[in-house]
């Protein structure tokens, strides 16, 4: 279950039946997770999926509260205007261009939890934003921010 901060717009579907992954929930994804500035969709890396999962068991919350998605995809024409725009807050090479990060929250609990758990799994980055009230995630290399 997700909803967009942005947009809206909620979606609340199974990605994946045991180890395959749902094609019709995979384009479904990739739309909702569009870059809400441009409206360019791009494909989402499917073991974002599988974090969010993986978050969700680790700190045991139930299915019925969505995540609240910030930011996914990130059309690089959004990126390079978000980077002149912000002050530098905005990555060169974001891996949100690569449809491998996400910017979110499970309102259901504490910020720093999320990040903790998010920390706890080691399956790529996390950037914790307290002021902005999100996590970042990605499945880039394992590191913190």
């Amino acid at each position: 279950a997700l909803v967009h901060t942005h947009t809206r717009e909620r979606v609340n579907l199974a990605y994946a039946t045991g180890d395959r992954y749902v094609p019709e929930a995979m384009a479904a994804l990739d739309r909702f997770l569009r870059d809400h500035y441009s409206g360019d969709v791009g494909r989402i890396d499917t073991q974002l999926y599988d974090l969010l999962y993986r978050l969700r068991r680790e700190l045991g919350a139930g299915d019925e509260v969505p995540f609240e998605i910030i930011s996914g995809y990130r059309a690089p024409a959004t990126n390079e205007r978000l980077r002149e725009s912000r002050g530098g807050g905005v990555a060169r090479h974001s891996l949100h261009m690569e449809g491998r990060a996400l910017d979110i929250r499970l309102p259901a609990v504490p910020l720093a939890d999320l990040r903790d758990a998010a920390l706890s799994l080691r399956a790529g980055g996390v950037g914790f934003y307290a002021r902005e009230q999100f996590v970042h995630i990605d499945t880039g290399r394992v590191r913190t921010w």
